[in-house]
């Protein structure tokens, strides 16, 4: 199968429709109203499905959407079988409304929607793998650097905050950011090793990336402060220093990551890592990274459904100043 060129309509499955077709005039473009997830194809397969089919359900109930999620899935296997290799990305959004304005009509099932999915040719990079338990591996890219963004992203009511929405005009701006980052420093010194850029939301925590959640670990030996109150001694230095492109990379230290709780997308991998860290001698703790952290980083890695981990070398703060890895 051809990646489509357009979007395609799921919400008839029977009689599919794409965007040429159909009316573009709808509440996600008129008021970001739905939410979205991309998903990675390898040898047909859908990457992390069923994270992805629990994202459907959940932002369906959150946004009170009337969403066939089975169905859905089923249609999104097929397409994945037909493309092979790639990436899909389904966007779900309100069906219009009888009424004028933002409002909709409230209904015990929840409001039809439309489903529209395009599906692009790529290469998932899958040449170094962690290896999970349960047979999982994750894709692991090369090293690379980040820096810290002024850029600041929302703080949203517990009823939005870690959905995938479709208003990502903060992560939009911030991308601006990076990638003006990125060509100043191709200008200056010839290379761009550049890959992501660190967002604090409008409390001042360190929270993700412009496309990716964050995981981080701590090089003191101090008593740092989990949400729940709780003391939690870190791992001392050695510990701490996971042996990069080694397979306890993600097992060997004590790693943090930021909480979902009112800023940032709670992504699939980010779930993934999570729940395959919970049964092993340090279990992922989700706590806030703050300004006074960022010089006691000693590791530091993004994550994405699509990329997997993007563990970084250095991490450039608003100073200027490197905290190296």
């Amino acid at each position: 199968m051809q990646p489509s060129n357009s979007w395609v309509c799921l919400t008839a499955l029977d009689k599919q429709t794409t965007a040429s077709n159909a009316t573009l005039d709808n509440r996600g473009l008129a008021y970001a109203d739905g939410f979205f997830t991309t998903m990675g194809v390898i040898n047909g397969q859908i990457l992390w499905a069923e994270y992805h089919h629990q994202r459907l359900i959940s932002h369906a109930t959150a946004l009170q959407l009337d969403l066939d999620h089975c169905s859905l899935l089923s249609a999104l296997q097929v397409h994945a079988q037909q493309l092979q290799q790639g990436m899909l990305k389904l966007v779900i959004t309100r069906a219009a409304q009888d009424i004028r304005g933002y409002g909709y009509t409230p209904s015990e099932c929840g409001s039809k929607c439309e489903t529209w999915l395009k599906s692009l040719a790529m290469k998932v990079s899958t040449t170094e793998q962690l290896p999970l338990a349960d047979d999982i591996f994750v894709p692991m890219q090369p090293m690379s650097t980040a820096v810290c963004l002024s850029s600041q992203i929302a703080c949203l009511p517990p009823s939005l905050a870690g959905l995938k929405s479709l208003n990502r005009l903060d992560n939009v701006l911030a991308s601006a950011e990076l990638q003006d980052i990125k060509a100043r420093s191709l200008n200056s010194n010839g290379s761009q090793d550049i890959s992501e850029g660190l967002l604090r939301d409008m409390t001042g925590c360190w929270v993700e990336g412009t496309m990716s959640n964050m995981f981080y670990q701590l090089s003191d030996c101090r008593l740092v402060e989990s949400p729940s109150s709780e003391m939690i001694n870190t791992a001392n230095d050695d510990k701490n220093k996971a042996a990069k492109g080694n397979a306890n990379y993600l097992t060997q230290g004590q790693w943090y990551t930021s909480s979902m709780a009112q800023s940032g997308v709670a992504g699939v991998m980010r779930q993934v890592i999570i729940d395959e860290l919970s049964t092993t001698k340090y279990p992922v703790v989700v706590r806030s990274l703050q300004d006074k952290d960022l010089l006691h980083l000693s590791q530091l890695f993004f994550c994405n459904a699509l990329r997997g981990i993007m563990p970084m070398t250095s991490l450039m703060l608003l100073s200027g100043e490197v905290v190296g890895f």
